[in-house]
C-alpha cells in the first residue's frame, strides 16, 4: 500500500524509539504535523504520522474501509522501524492502537487521546446526539462528501475561535470517512474483553470534548490498567489547540518516565 508519511527527525541523535502518531477520522497526518512532529523530534524522538488508506495522499479504497485494514496499514510502517515504536492515537486513531496491542504487537508504549473506549462508539454517538444534534447531523453528512462548514470545525476541533487563517489551512485536510470503520467501532471490531497489557499505556481526556465525556478517557483508562490524565479546558483536537504544548509536554514527561523505568528494570 502506497502510504503518506510525514516525518521529522531530531538534528542530534538521543538513541530514543520512533514515535508512530495516528489520525483520527476525517483527516490526515496534516495534523501532527503543525505542532507535534516538530516539538518531539525537537526533544529527541524520530517522530512519524501516516495517512490511513483513503487519507490525504495515502492510496487505496477508503470507503469500505475497516478497522483491520487500518491496522494492517500501521503495521507496514511499524515494519520499517530498527526499534519497538511509541505508538500516539487520537480519536479514531486511538481505536487503531488499542487494536494493535490486542494483536500482541510490539511497542514501547502508547497514548490515547480522545480516543473512543474500548466498548465502541454507541455510548459517544448518544452523547453528542442529545447534547448537540446539529452538530451530530453535520458529522453525519461528512460521512460521504467531507464538506465541513467552519462552525463545524469550530465545534468539533477546538476551544478557540478559529481565525480565517486557520479555516483556510485546515479546510483541505477534512474529508470523508469509511462508511465500514463507523460499524467497526461501533460494534462490529471492537478490542474486547480489553486487556491489561504491559506495554505502558497514558490515555488523555479534554474535559470539553464534544464527543466523548470525560468520564469516558477515565473509564478506558481504568479497562487496561494505564495512566490517565485529563486537561479540563481543551475540547477534541487536544494537537491543534492554543494550549498544545501542555499535551505535547506532559506526554514527553510520561514517556521520559517509563522509558527510564523500563531500562532499570
Amino acid at each position: 500500500m502506497d502510504l503518506e508519511i510525514i516525518s521529522q527527525l531530531p538534528s542530534q541523535p538521543a538513541d530514543l524509539p520512533p514515535i508512530l502518531f495516528i489520525h483520527g477520522a476525517f483527516t490526515d497526518a496534516w495534523c501532527w504535523d503543525e505542532h507535534f512532529l516538530p516539538y518531539f523530534a525537537d526533544q529527541g524522538y524520530p517522530s512519524y504520522a501516516v495517512s490511513l488508506r483513503g487519507h490525504g495522499k495515502s492510496k487505496g479504497e477508503l470507503l469500505t474501509a475497516s478497522l483491520n485494514d487500518y491496522l494492517q496499514d500501521v503495521l507496514q510502517v511499524v515494519e520499517t522501524f530498527g526499534k519497538k515504536p511509541i505508538l500516539v492515537g487520537h480519536s479514531m486513531g486511538g481505536m487503531v492502537v488499542q487494536k494493535y496491542l490486542a494483536n500482541q504487537h510490539p511497542a514501547q508504549a502508547a497514548i490515547l487521546m480522545a480516543s473512543p473506549p474500548p466498548s465502541g462508539l454507541m455510548s459517544s454517538i448518544s452523547y453528542l446526539t442529545m447534547t448537540q444534534p446539529f452538530l451530530a447531523w453535520q458529522l453525519g453528512m461528512m460521512f460521504g462528501t467531507g464538506y465541513a462548514s467552519a462552525q463545524t470545525l469550530q465545534q468539533a476541533l477546538v476551544s478557540r475561535e478559529l481565525n480565517s487563517e486557520e479555516i483556510q489551512r485546515y479546510t483541505p485536510h477534512i474529508q470523508n470517512e469509511s462508511w465500514r470503520i463507523l460499524w467497526d467501532l461501533s460494534m462490529g471490531d471492537l478490542p474486547l474483553p480489553p486487556r491489561r497489557s504491559n506495554v505502558p499505556m497514558l490515555v488523555l481526556g479534554a474535559g470539553k470534548d464534544a464527543f466523548f465525556h470525560p468520564l469516558t478517557s477515565l473509564w478506558t483508562a481504568q479497562c487496561y490498567g494505564a495512566n490517565h490524565h485529563t486537561f479540563q479546558d481543551l475540547t477534541h483536537a487536544m494537537m491543534l489547540e492554543s494550549e498544545w504544548q501542555t499535551v505535547a509536554d506532559f506526554s514527553l514527561q510520561w514517556l521520559d518516565r517509563k522509558l527510564l523505568l523500563s531500562k532499570n528494570a
